[in-house]
């Protein structure tokens, strides 16, 4: 049986490591392992490239507005990675010349019924694009790690 003291540390320990998976990192490591800016440029736009002509996924980006897309994963990859970018979390409606609602993660996602297929063919996406930019697979799982939690609001189906 297990002592009250040792299942209440092995919640907390559980819960600090759920917290701090959905965090950026406080320090630059991964952030220098992908290359810094420059490198997460190319990833991203590799990236892109790939989900674009996957054919998992790719019909669920017709309307999406790419270059805006792939600024902000830019920003998102940096500041999750420990860099020095900061991560608006926002997407603007094209209305009005791009000036419009801004809504979050799980509004932005919630009508275009992504499934959690979908979500692991993103994924897969993503790890090739680091690994055609020889990222470190210790890096490149630690990027993945704290974007990861975002499958809650992402997956609608």
């Amino acid at each position: 049986m297990i002592k009250r003291p040792r299942l209440l540390a092995v919640g907390l320990l559980l819960a600090s490591s759920l917290a701090l998976a959905q965090t950026p990192y406080t320090e630059d490591s991964t952030y220098q392992g992908l290359g810094g800016k420059e490198g997460i440029k190319k990833i991203v736009d590799t990236f892109l490239t790939l989900v674009l002509a996957d054919p998992r996924i790719k019909d669920n980006f017709t309307d999406f507005d790419i270059p805006q897309l792939n600024v902000r994963l830019q920003e998102q990859f940096c500041e999750f990675a420990g860099g020095p970018c900061k991560y608006t979390g926002k997407y603007r409606d094209k209305t009005m010349d791009g000036v419009g609602t801004v809504r979050d993660m799980k509004t932005v996602h919630q009508d275009l019924k992504i499934t959690n297929a979908m979500f692991n063919a993103l994924t897969e996406d993503l790890q090739i694009a680091m690994e055609q930019h020889n990222v470190p697979s210790s890096v490149a799982l630690k990027l993945v790690a704290k974007l990861a939690p975002m499958q809650r609001d992402i997956v609608t189906q």
